[in-house]
């Protein structure tokens, strides 16, 4: 399940940027949620019930898991190379292993602060050379920052959801909550697209694989090893994105930036090692 999310993940800034050759932000937004709704309702034990106490907190992953950032995501690309988005999407551990750190009022160890540190070095390493050219760029890492924040804030809500229902009933019903939020802005955003067979297959496949089949992977993942650990994902989905990138799309590759990748990678690892040796939970 590591694997697979994580290589659908990283090829899923390559399928945005096909899709936003032709699309805009918003439609490729809704119709990868929409896709992505679809396909988890294809498995029966998606429709297993959620008790309405937990409705909220189902609400607000459909929020910061999908809405939110996947519509951040998009306007990021928009404005800077796949192969970047990919490279500052590694730093969700260390937001996470952060809000989990403040949810639990508890401060990390040594070894997570300095992972901590490394890993927020890392992240302006990459975004000096988007920062140089110009406001637009700057834009853009500013808001795939505010989609890794939103990550780190659905990894840790979503650890009881799946300990206690599974990851397919709260998975499939988070994307629902997603289409009706950004259903408004296709209508908006509909008049800046125009029809491209390539660009909607790219769509399809982000909906299917990146938002239906990696999101059930890693929301299983959430409530067998703990939302810090389940959140590294990151770390081969990175190399991954640059590569399609570079090879896919001929974006280059700014050596501040690749340093900081590994830099970034490096804290993201030190900040999802436990200090203590404790075991992440595990449901009975």
């Amino acid at each position: 399940m590591f694997l697979a999310a994580s290589t659908i993940f990283g090829s899923s800034f390559l399928l945005m940027a096909e899709g936003l050759d032709a699309f805009s932000a918003s439609v490729v937004t809704f119709l990868r949620v929409g896709f992505g709704f679809v396909t988890l309702a294809l498995f029966p034990a998606a429709r297993r019930g959620i008790e309405r106490a937990d409705w909220p907190r189902v609400a607000l992953i459909g929020v910061v898991w999908f809405a939110a950032p996947l519509t951040f995501f998009r306007l990021a690309q928009e404005r800077i190379a796949s192969s970047v988005a990919g490279m500052l999407n590694g730093a969700a551990p260390l937001f996470t292993a952060l809000i989990a750190t403040l949810l639990l009022r508890r401060p990390p160890g040594s070894r997570q602060r300095w992972g901590l540190l490394l890993g927020f070095g890392g992240i302006v390493l990459i975004g000096i050379p988007s920062f140089r050219d110009g406001s637009s760029s700057t834009m853009g890492v500013l808001l795939v920052i505010a989609a890794v924040s939103c990550y780190g804030v659905a990894f840790n809500v979503a650890v009881p959801l799946q300990q206690k229902y599974g990851a397919l009933p709260t998975m499939w019903r988070a994307p629902a909550v997603a289409v009706a939020l950004t259903a408004p802005l296709l209508i908006t955003g509909w008049g800046d697209t125009s029809w491209d067979a390539t660009a909607f297959a790219a769509c399809a496949a982000l909906g299917i694989g990146g938002t239906g089949i990696a999101y059930l992977c890693v929301g299983t993942l959430t409530g067998r090893v703990g939302a810090t650990r389940s959140s590294i994902v990151t770390y081969l989905a990175t190399p991954v994105s640059i590569v399609l990138g570079v090879a896919a799309r001929g974006e280059s590759l700014a050596p501040i930036a690749a340093a900081g990748t590994v830099v970034t990678l490096t804290g993201a690892w030190l900040t999802s090692r436990a200090d203590d040796g404790a075991r992440p939970p595990h449901p009975r």
